[in-house]
């Protein structure tokens, strides 16, 4: 399974798998994942000025859901590009505990996630997707780096 999202190296991490393992995808499937995130309400208050209306949440859930639904079609074009057909699922939630929870409820095998590279600081207070995953997958978790 590799994860996805709308970053330089989730695209980069595709692109590695299916040029270098290319010859395993033909004897298992790939499938592309991606995680629609919660809305950050404290945004949505802030651009309401108080609790936002809740048209505004379901406007804003819909965007993420029409954005997760591009980025996995844009996906599945680039697997067909290298002649891999991919299964595509999109999940909502928080992305490193949704990737788990997939990786959990697929029985997948080989978990490949991409690493923004992030600094030591930026991970202890952002925290990390790719660390989070390689510490708390029930599979081996390969972190595709982009070389520089």
């Amino acid at each position: 399974m590799v994860a996805i999202d709308e970053s330089e190296s989730s695209h980069y991490a595709l692109e590695w798998v299916l040029t270098n393992l290319r010859s395993s995808l033909s004897s298992s499937p790939l499938v592309v994942f991606t995680v629609q995130p919660y809305p950050e309400i404290s945004y949505l208050n802030a651009a309401s000025f108080g609790a936002p209306p809740m048209e505004l949440i379901q406007t804003v859930q819909q965007h993420q859901k029409e954005l997760s639904l591009s980025l996995l079609e844009k996906a599945k074009e680039i697997c067909i590009q290298h002649g891999v057909v991919a299964e595509t699922i999109s999940e909502a939630g928080d992305p490193k505990e949704a990737i788990c929870e997939a990786v959990e409820k697929l029985k997948i095998d080989l978990l490949i996630v991409g690493s923004h590279g992030k600094g030591a600081i930026q991970r202890v207070f952002l925290g990390s997707v790719s660390n989070y995953c390689v510490h708390n997958a029930k599979c081996p978790v390969l972190v595709v780096k982009k070389s520089v």
